[in-house]
Parts: structure tokens; sequence; C-alpha cells
């Protein structure tokens, strides 16, 4: 009795785990480049009464046996790196990834990584991200350009008024043999972990890298409808698991008023 009491609520832990994922997945449902997160689950450890293939006398082994699970737990928060959908802006240092690959920024002094590409100049003409973070490598526009243009290879065109080129640039991207293993540090940037290897860099287009979208963002791949269904889903399982735990302390009342 007092086992059931105990599962059921690391099913209501682990749901509400869920439901942690889930609220984060839908407030950022609009924030460029946002990856969607989703938990991952496996079951305890099981206490094993009679083991499978146990001895059933005159030669007899059972065929199955009685193992009773202890619950659940949380395994891992994975980040999905789909590719979301792509909203046409119109601003010539608005960039979208179309495929695989990152934006290299350095913050802090430490290179940090993105699928935000909503970049800027900053005081000294250098391409740079909302918080003043530059473009790795760093491109600088000369003042007197008028125009900005980044071809699909990331080869970016500073040019004048009249149509005169003033200076011609190189966007890399960095990519990873395991994606899922970068860390997020918030504010849409990632670093490098053990499990994701390390950066490798390398040309859109190139080497299985995404090429570039001048004039594009990459919205969230949050799909708001699974978001809402999935709730509903959770929802249901952490009302199921506090029903066990209502319906074990009765069990147990019932087992007190015995009468002897």
């Amino acid at each position: 009795m007092i086992r059931s009491l105990w599962t059921a609520s690391t099913g209501m832990s682990s749901q509400q785990m869920n439901m942690d994922v889930i609220s984060h997945n839908l407030a950022n449902s609009n924030t460029t480049g946002f990856k969607q997160s989703r938990a991952n689950f496996e079951d305890l450890m099981y206490q094993t009464i009679v083991p499978p293939g146990a001895n059933a006398g005159e030669d007899n082994i059972l065929p199955v046996g009685v193992q009773v699970g202890m619950g659940a737990k949380t395994a891992s928060v994975q980040k999905n790196f789909v590719q979301g959908n792509f909203v046409e802006t119109g601003n010539k240092l608005d960039l979208a990834i179309e495929g695989n690959g990152f934006f290299t920024v350095l913050r802090n002094g430490e290179e940090v990584y993105t699928r935000a590409g909503s970049f800027k100049l900053d005081q000294d003409g250098f391409i740079c991200d909302a918080e003043g973070n530059r473009l790795q490598p760093e491109i600088n526009v000369p003042v007197e350009a008028t125009g900005i243009n980044v071809d699909s290879g990331g080869t970016v065109t500073a040019m004048s008024q009249n149509g005169e080129i003033l200076a011609v640039d190189n966007i890399t991207l960095s990519h990873f043999a395991n994606p899922a293993g970068l860390s997020s540090i918030g504010r849409n940037y990632f670093v490098s972990t053990e499990a994701s290897g390390d950066a490798v860099e390398g040309d859109p287009g190139m080497d299985g890298l995404g090429s570039l979208l001048q004039g594009f963002l990459e919205n969230s791949n949050v799909n708001v409808v699974e978001e809402m269904v999935n709730m509903i889903v959770g929802q249901r399982a952490y009302e199921a698991n506090s029903k066990v735990i209502k319906v074990s302390d009765e069990m147990l009342q019932m087992a007190n008023n015995v009468k002897v």
C-alpha cells in the first residue's frame, strides 16, 4: 500500500517537470530562433518478488515473474532542432539559416552559438546581435556604405550609393556532431559541451551546412497546438496519479479501522 503512494508521487513529479517544459515552450512560441524542448522519462528500479524463469518444481519454469515498478523519473530534457518557419522582414541585416548550422558571436570573451539572426551594426560598423556581441569572424561595414548584400554562401558585400563595392567579407557557420548536446544559457545562446563535441566551422551551403537567407528571420519551431495537446495529456496523467494517492490513502484508512 505504501509503495503505491511513493510510486504515484514520482509520477506527479515527472508530470510537473513535463508541464514546466511545456510552459517554457509556449512562453517562447514567438521567440526568434527558439528551439522546442521535450522532456523524456524512464521507469525507476523494480522490486523483484519472483524472478522470471524461477523454478516452479517438477522441472517447470515460470514463464513470467512478479516485478513491481517504483515509478518514473525525468531522464532528459532534449532540444529539437527542426527548422522553424521563416518570416520576411526586409531588413538587410536579418539573416536566417536554411538548414543546419549556428551563427557564432563573441559574448564576454567566450564564443557562443545562436540561430537568431537579427543583426545590427555597432558604433564601429561591426555586425553584432541585439546585445552588441560581435559576429565571428568580425565583419566591418564601412561608414560610407549605403547597401549591404549577403548571398546564400555567406559573402557580404558593402556598396556605396553609386554601386561601388567598398568591402567584401564572408560569414561562416558552425555545426556540431550532436547539437542536442549543446547547453542552453538563455537569450537564444548555446555553448558547446563534451556531449555536443567541438564546433566545426564552414561556409554556408558547404559540408552539410545550411545556406543564408537575407531579409528573413527563423521563427520558433514550437507547435502551439501540439504543446496544448501535450499539456492536456500531462494534466490528466498528473490527475490520475493524484487519484492513486487518494485511493491508497483511503485503503490504508480502511486497514487502520479494522477492529480486532
